[in-house]
């Protein structure tokens, strides 16, 4: 059977979370009334002219920074010209032959190697409108909020070939502009949206396989199973004898197949002109070294820092840089005094674990980074046992109490008084010698026993290291 190679490409449509829209003075905000953040200039009235938003400028030199790219000074902006019910000017304004970033990459972690993507290019442009099938009514609505919101569109090279190499571009492109801070990247809201070109090749050949560009895919694990279809469906087609046809198709998820929306022959002419409202003008050198001087900390250099600073392993700083917040969370915990490891510990399992459980992120529980600290402080000191510790970091994350309060409330401190820890093991030697005959014959794993007894007396109080301890001093002793 003949062997075919998987070619994918990838054009990321990425909202700027500017407080304006891109051209005008409108709120760029999500999640207002339907049509309420509009002017004459973003629905395209006439005798209104754009201007061109400063922000979006410095943010998308920060994106083409931050992705290797060339910064291009020469700024101008071109009117791409078809006519859709949500787009009110019947062109919408962008970056045809001149886009402010290009000939970048990305350097992934995929399939156990790291990998260089290329960027081709990385344009700024306006958002068109929302539209909104309303069965009820047989009839689709538009929100002309979402027009005229920043956007820059950032295409990749054809260098992914597989889908879990495309996912894993995502995931690292997604992370990368959570750290520049330019756009929530929230795929339910539409601020970042992503198009597929899939196309097969037998394996050794250079020349790239018929296309078909692939739409409508609200979340990575969606764009992942609609490449892995799309492949699957090339492939069945041309070892069957049948041709590709180049076309438009969106993902149903639902029924997980891809339907066609429209053909080659159906492609629009965009008709690309310059726009005659938007002067084209000089970005200064001062302005991108401004940038540059003031980029953050981007997610590799944060994990090597981690390493070399905190002296985590690799791969504990990995899952850590993987959430800014949760790498700033850490950051406080350590800052509070709280050691790396035993707070790196605690940040990726138990602490993980319980945001998952409430579908939360870690800005939104109502625990700080102190009071974290103090919580395992207590634990390692033997306050509470680490399963209790567990409890109050429930109670902590709802609440906001602190740990000391929930202790008290609770009555989980565990009891470490020599005298009352005696007394336990007095009658726990007693009604178990037989149990203790074998840890003096040198069975020590009977400790374990004894210890679980005690705990079960003194209902989970007890501070089983300083029983153990004293359980082994008194046999020994004897």
């Amino acid at each position: 059977m003949e062997k075919f190679e998987t070619v994918i490409g990838l054009e990321v449509h990425l909202q700027l979370k500017t407080a304006t829209k891109i051209f005008c003075s409108c709120t760029n905000h999500f999640g207002a009334k339907p049509n309420s953040n509009t002017c004459p200039v973003c629905l395209g009235l006439p005798g209104s002219l754009p201007v061109f938003n400063e922000q979006a400028l410095e943010y998308a030199i920060r994106v083409g920074l931050a992705l290797n790219c060339t910064i291009n000074p020469f700024i101008k902006f071109d009117r791409k010209n078809y006519f859709y019910p949500d787009l009110p000017k019947g062109y919408q304004i962008s970056q045809f032959d001149k886009p402010i970033c290009s000939h970048g990459h990305l350097l992934v972690h995929t399939s156990g190697k790291e990998k260089r993507i290329g960027i081709t290019r990385a344009h700024l442009e306006e958002d068109a409108g929302k539209l909104i099938h309303d069965q009820s009514v047989n009839a689709s609505l538009v929100d002309y909020n979402r027009t005229g919101t920043p956007l820059i569109e950032i295409v990749s090279e054809p260098d992914m070939r597989s889908a879990q190499e495309a996912y894993d571009y995502l995931s690292k492109l997604k992370l990368t502009l959570q750290y520049l801070n330019v756009s929530d990247c929230d795929m339910e809201k539409g601020s970042l949206r992503c198009d597929a070109n899939v196309s097969i090749r037998p394996v050794g050949y250079e020349k790239f396989g018929t296309k078909t560009e692939l739409k409508n895919m609200n979340s990575f694990k969606a764009v992942k199973s609609a490449i892995e279809y799309e492949v699957n469906r090339h492939t069945q087609i041309i070892l069957s004898g049948g041709k590709i046809t180049q076309e438009t198709l969106l993902w149903n998820e639902e029924k997980a197949i891809t339907v066609a929306m429209r053909g080659k022959e159906q492609a629009h002419d965009y008709r690309y002109f310059p726009d005659p409202d938007l002067v084209s003008f000089t970005v200064e050198e001062q302005l991108i070294a401004q940038v540059r001087s003031q980029m953050p900390e981007l997610p590799a250099q944060k994990a090597q820092r981690f390493v070399h600073d905190y002296k985590l392993s690799e791969y504990d700083a990995s899952v850590l840089i993987q959430d800014k917040k949760t790498a700033d969370f850490f950051e406080s915990c350590v800052a509070a005094k709280a050691d790396p490891k035993k707070a790196s510990n605690w940040i990726t399992s138990v602490l993980a674990k319980e945001l998952t459980d409430r579908k939360i992120e870690i800005d939104e529980m109502k625990m700080n980074a102190a009071s974290l600290v103090e919580l395992i402080k207590n634990v390692e000191e033997g306050v509470i046992s680490n399963l209790a510790g567990k409890d109050v970091l429930k109670v902590m994350m709802d609440s906001g109490k602190g740990e000391a309060q929930i202790i008290a409330e609770q009555g989980l401190a565990q009891v470490s008084d020599d005298g009352a820890l005696e007394k336990m093991l007095d009658e726990i030697f007693v009604s178990h010698a037989d149990v203790v005959q074998q840890v003096k014959q040198g069975k020590q794993s009977a400790v374990g026993f004894l210890v679980g007894q005690a705990m079960k007396k003194s209902q989970g109080k007890a501070n089983p290291k300083k029983l153990g301890e004293m359980i082994t001093r008194r046999i020994t002793n004897v």
